[in-house]
This record gives C-alpha cells, sequence and structure tokens, in this order.
C-alpha cells in the first residue's frame, strides 16, 4: 500500500444557512427589475460633476509651453522672429514650475491658472512697461496626462487640457470600446483606487452617474469579456457556458440557447439562478428560484436579467435534496478564502 493510500478523517462542514439569501422571481420582483433596466428618464449628471466641470481650472506645470503676447510690444511677443510657431517662440515652463522673462526674469507660473500669470506679468512689467496689456494661453499642453488602454480603437496617452475631459470624452478620443470590451466594467485607477464604471449605461440609458472628471495620472482600462459568462447546469439540453457580450440576456434566453429544459428529467420549481455576493456583502450568495408549473412564469424570466459569472441550475432532485446540491456548487463560485469546504446545509426552500 502506498503511504497515506489509506487516512481515517473527518471534517465537520460548516453550516452557511445564514449566509446565502433565497429569493423567489415573483412578477414584483421582475417589476421592478423592468423599471430599472427600462426606464424611459436618463439619469441626470450628479450636482458634484456638474460643478467639478463648471470650475474646473487648468493649472501650469512644468514642460508645459506659454505664449505670452504684450500688445504693441513686438520685441518681448516673438523676440526670435515672426517665422517660428507659437510653441517653438513659447516659454517653456522649467521642472521647478519658473519661466524667463525679459525685463522681469524669472517668473514662478507653475500651479497658477493663465488669468492668475497673465496678472502677475502685467503687475511686474509695469516698472517697465507704460500700462502693459499682457495676454497669456497654452500653446502646448505637455505636464498633465491621462492613459487609456484595453479593448478600445487605439490606446494612447491623452494630454489634460484647459477643457474639462470626462470618461466620455476620453473613450470617444481614442476611438470607443470595441466589441470585445467589457463595457459594463471599465476600470479607472486613481491615486492607487480602483473604480468600476459601466460605460454601457452611460451610453444606453444617458446614466451621467458613471461619468467622471478625469484627472493627471488617471488610468482607464476597459477589459475584454472573457468573464462576462453565465453557466447552464443541470438538467437542459445543451448545459455549457454562454457568453453574455454587453446586451444582457434573460433567464428565458439562457435557457433557450441551451437547447431548453429537459421535459422529462427537470422538476418545474427547480430553476435557480446562483449569484454571488461582493466581497463586501454579509452573504456569500443569494440564490433565485423559478418555478415553472404554469408555463406562463416563463414569462417572468424573460424579464430576470442576468450577470456575469451567474450559474443556472435546472434540478430533477427533490427539493429536499436541494440542500447539497447548492452546497457543492457555492465553493466553486466563490474567492478564495470566502468559504473553505463543501457545506451540506442551505435550509428549506
Amino acid at each position: 500500500m502506498a503511504p497515506g493510500g489509506h487516512i481515517d478523517y473527518s471534517a465537520e462542514t460548516p453550516d452557511i444557512d445564514h449566509l446565502v439569501d433565497i429569493q423567489a422571481i415573483t412578477p414584483q420582483l421582475v417589476a421592478q427589475y423592468r423599471r430599472e433596466l427600462n426606464g424611459d428618464v436618463a439619469t441626470l449628471m450628479p450636482a458634484s460633476l456638474r460643478d467639478e466641470i463648471e470650475h474646473y481650472e487648468y493649472r501650469v506645470g512644468p514642460g508645459d509651453v506659454l505664449s505670452i503676447v504684450v500688445y504693441d510690444h513686438p520685441e518681448l511677443t516673438i523676440p526670435a522672429g515672426a517665422e517660428r510657431s507659437a510653441v517653438e517662440a513659447g516659454n517653456t515652463v522649467r521642472p521647478d514650475g519658473t519661466i524667463f522673462y525679459p525685463y522681469i526674469g524669472r517668473v514662478q507660473v507653475g500651479g497658477r491658472t493663465t488669468d492668475e500669470i497673465r496678472t502677475l506679468l502685467t503687475r511686474r512689467l509695469a516698472s517697465f512697461i507704460t500700462n502693459p496689456q499682457v495676454d497669456v494661453s497654452v500653446a502646448a499642453y505637455r505636464s498633465q496626462k491621462l492613459y487609456v488602454s484595453g479593448a478600445i480603437g487605439s490606446a494612447r496617452t491623452l494630454p489634460i487640457t484647459s477643457v474639462p475631459m470626462t470618461v466620455l470624452d476620453a473613450i470617444s478620443e481614442v476611438g470607443g470600446a470595441s466589441e470585445n470590451g467589457d463595457w459594463h466594467n471599465v476600470i479607472l485607477n486613481r491615486d492607487g483606487r480602483k473604480e468600476s464604471l459601466s460605460l454601457y449605461a452611460l451610453l444606453r440609458d444617458g446614466d451621467q452617474t458613471q461619468n467622471r472628471l478625469l484627472r493627471d495620472g488617471d488610468v482607464l482600462h476597459v477589459p475584454t469579456r472573457e468573464t462576462q459568462n453565465v453557466a447552464v447546469l443541470g438538467q437542459v439540453r445543451s448545459p455549457g457556458n454562454l457568453n453574455l457580450g454587453n446586451e444582457r440576456i434573460t433567464l428565458t434566453d439562457a435557457l433557450a440557447r441551451s437547447g431548453g429544459i429537459d421535459e422529462i428529467r427537470a422538476r418545474p420549481s427547480g430553476i435557480f439562478v446562483i449569484r454571488v455576493q461582493p466581497e463586501t456583502s454579509d452573504k456569500i450568495a443569494t440564490v433565485y428560484q423559478l418555478d415553472i408549473n404554469n408555463a406562463t412564469a416563463l414569462t417572468m424570466g424573460t424579464h430576470f436579467p442576468l450577470q456575469p459569472q451567474d450559474v443556472i441550475y435546472v434540478t430533477a432532485a427533490p427539493i429536499s435534496r436541494w440542500n447539497s446540491v447548492i452546497s457543492q456548487l457555492l465553493p466553486s463560485l466563490t474567492f478564495p478564502g470566502r468559504i473553505s469546504g463543501t457545506a451540506t446545509q442551505l435550509g428549506d426552500l
């Protein structure tokens, strides 16, 4: 006998009844989903985002090129001659945030707006020029950038300019999200934190709560939809994984794409959707049950939208045995560290 070939052991499985919610798919639940998904009124831009955009000001930084015009004084405006472009003839901001300007020497412009720089230059030039008329603009934006990557038309770096740029602006600027991109989970990385945004809701439903004003150093990533699947298991004719795509499918759609229910072996009351809850939830999963003893109940399934990584299970076992089925499925659906072992009790459905 090989070493370890016979080991007696016993393990007590944990009770997870209190960690799983069970909810019937009812007309009330379906009506709630229909209101959420088919609302006719787009979500307006949040007041906080509107305020950010309205009060947005670009502040000059190292590497930016300033175009400074002093009217009636061409020797100050284009000291190197008129043949050069504004960028070539402009004043590049040094790493310490300063520029050198005739008569007044070094000027600290880093962290200031163009209006603030104009006021500063006007005040200091007044000692050398009578009533100076000064205009300041940014000829080249080089100090602040954001990055857009992933399943998009063209991954690249975008400069932050005097025109506020939102998530929608940035995605449009790079050619839009590609067909194989996951529009529901666009990731915004900012200051070491990640935020998931739905480009789909923003574009299809006009949900402005999914929009953000972008800042220097932001990274916007559109992942591919490789994980955007649902699994259909149990008593269906063609069990397996279904790709959701960006247009979400419903429970009835998924059953139909799997060849339909095996009417001989399946129990009409045993159609379940298992949905894992986020790490922050005190529950590990919610189990939705659809009873189609009355075939018209399938119409409720046509309005029950599925989410990525949902598991549809059509059981042939009596309801009393469903506890063991769900307990075997749940550990494979949760992330490492969520639960350990295999549980066998869920509670009566």
